[in-house]
């Protein structure tokens, strides 16, 4: 008799608490990006050591590819048909657009930077070509739901 999801260790190789609580991680993750956005311009470090290795931009692709996975796990979890996560992904696109506009205007020392916004892209849609290869990789076909 096949195990209910719960009594797995992971859940597709996810570890089955992330999956669990998918939806408390995603807003956790969502204002930990808000806090880091809103950090005063003094407190944050010299561009020049990062600019050598391009980190703060590989940051900002990381921490909005983690967001756009944590959205599709959350859409898998709540059986939302297959093209919300087109939806997930602008609505990632346009937080990092509306974190980049505030800190442009209502926070204290930033300022916006277009490069960062497509930094910020790149992690979405590097996110939505991962969930492509992990579709591909989990149903054995090229063309499959976005959920299986």
């Amino acid at each position: 008799m096949p195990h209910a999801i719960s009594d797995k260790v992971s859940w597709k190789g996810l570890p089955i608490w992330v999956y669990k609580h998918c939806i408390a991680l995603l807003v956790i993750w969502a204002l930990t990006i808000f806090a880091l956005c809103a950090v005063p311009g003094e407190y944050i470090p010299s561009e020049d050591w990062m600019e050598l290795l391009s980190l703060d931009k590989l940051v900002h692709a990381g921490i909005f590819f983690i967001l756009a996975c944590l959205f599709f796990i959350m859409g898998i979890k709540l059986h939302h048909k297959e093209w919300i996560i087109y939806v997930y992904v602008a609505l990632c696109m346009l937080y990092g657009l509306a974190l980049e506009m505030m800190q442009a205007t209502l926070f204290r020392n930033r300022s916006a930077d277009w490069k960062d916004m497509i930094a910020n892209t790149c992690g979405c849609c590097a996110a939505l070509f991962l969930l492509g290869k992990l579709r591909k990789f989990y149903s054995g076909t090229e063309v499959t739901s976005a959920y299986k």
